[in-house]
C-alpha cells in the first residue's frame, strides 16, 4: 500500500511504517541520543508522541488528513537505544472524523496508549 500522507516526515524524528494496510499501520522508531532529556538516557516524551500520532496518519492514509485530538498516556519511561513500535488501527468513522487507537510497545510491553481523532478534510489545512 502506497503512503499517501506526510510524505516528507523526516523517519529519524517519527519512525519507519514497517506494514501499511487499510485503517492500520506499524511504525517502528530506533531512539538515538539527541532524543534524550538528561543524563540517565530518558527519551523526550515528544518523540513517542511524534512516532503514534505518524501512525495514526497514515492509518487514515489521506493527503489532508489532520490531528484535532488526543488522549494518550505514558506508561513507561523509554531509554536512549530501545526500538518501539506503534500500531494504529481505525477504529471509528464518521464523516470527516476517524478515530484511531495507537499502542506502543517495547518488546511487547506497552509503553504509551492514545486514542487519536483525526480529520480528513476537503483540501489541505494549509490550502
Amino acid at each position: 500500500m502506497i503512503i499517501k500522507t506526510h510524505e516528507q516526515i523526516d523517519p529519524r524524528l517519527c519512525g519507519t511504517p514497517l506494514a501499511i494496510e487499510p485503517d492500520f499501520s506499524r511504525v517502528e522508531l530506533k531512539t538515538d541520543p539527541s532524543m534524550t532529556v538528561d543524563h540517565h538516557g530518558l527519551v523526550h516524551g515528544g518523540f513517542i508522541f511524534g512516532l503514534a500520532d505518524y501512525a495514526a496518519m497514515i492509518a487514515v492514509n489521506d493527503p489532508n488528513v489532520v490531528l484535532g485530538s488526543a488522549d494518550v498516556k505514558f506508561l513507561k519511561p523509554v531509554r536512549i537505544g530501545e526500538s518501539v513500535v506503534a500500531e494504529a488501527s481505525v477504529t471509528l468513522k464518521k464523516g470527516k472524523k476517524q478515530m484511531v487507537s495507537v499502542i506502543v510497545t517495547r518488546n511487547d510491553e506497552a509503553v504509551f496508549t492514545g486514542e487519536f481523532a483525526c480529520f480528513v478534510l476537503e483540501k489541505h489545512v494549509l490550502a
